[in-house]
């Protein structure tokens, strides 16, 4: 069983975390993030650290699982995530326009999506993109849906990836001989 509940945070001077009930506020210099955690998963903090406990057996699965979110929050409010995607292919580019990304990946439109609340887009070119911000799980899943609009497919490798992504190339008609 994993014992990452049992790991003691450590948190920085620039940020302050509070807990009321089963909600846990973290504020810092790039933002400020909250959660709710299962009720009976307690919080403790002691001066500069913070323990997370289970009350008993049964809840050791929501343990580990506060206790990363926990640390994911004081992460992104202290230094950020960030996700970089790039596109394999003729044709294929990210546009910005105001608070919509344009994709242009093969089909007989572009796509539009619409950026999210906390979330900052930048195109150092139109192949490239980058996604900032501080909730882990918006930039996580922001990017997600931006790929999902064409994965890297296996054959020429054309699609949107992620930047260090590694795509497992098939051999196609010339294996056959």
């Amino acid at each position: 069983m994993s014992r990452i509940g049992n790991r003691i945070i450590t948190i920085p001077e620039n940020v302050t975390v509070t807990v009321d009930g089963n909600i846990v506020n973290v504020k810092g210099p790039k933002g400020e993030l909250s959660t709710e955690i299962n009720r009976n998963i307690t919080v403790e903090i002691n001066g500069s650290e913070l323990k997370v406990l289970a009350k008993n057996e049964n809840f050791k699965n929501f343990h580990g699982t506060a206790n990363a979110n926990i640390k994911n929050m004081i992460t992104g409010v202290t230094e950020g995530f960030e996700k970089k995607l790039e596109t394999i292919g003729v044709g294929y580019r990210f546009a910005l326009k105001g608070n919509t990304l344009v994709v242009s990946a093969g089909f007989s439109h572009p796509v539009e999506l619409e950026i999210p609340q906390g979330i900052t887009v930048e195109s150092p070119s139109n192949t490239q993109l980058i996604i900032k911000g501080i909730d882990k799980c918006l930039v996580g899943e922001f990017s997600a849906n931006i790929r999902k609009i064409r994965k890297p497919e296996p054959y020429k490798g054309k699609g949107i990836r992620y930047k260090d992504e590694v795509v497992i190339r098939k051999a196609g008609k010339k294996a056959a001989k």
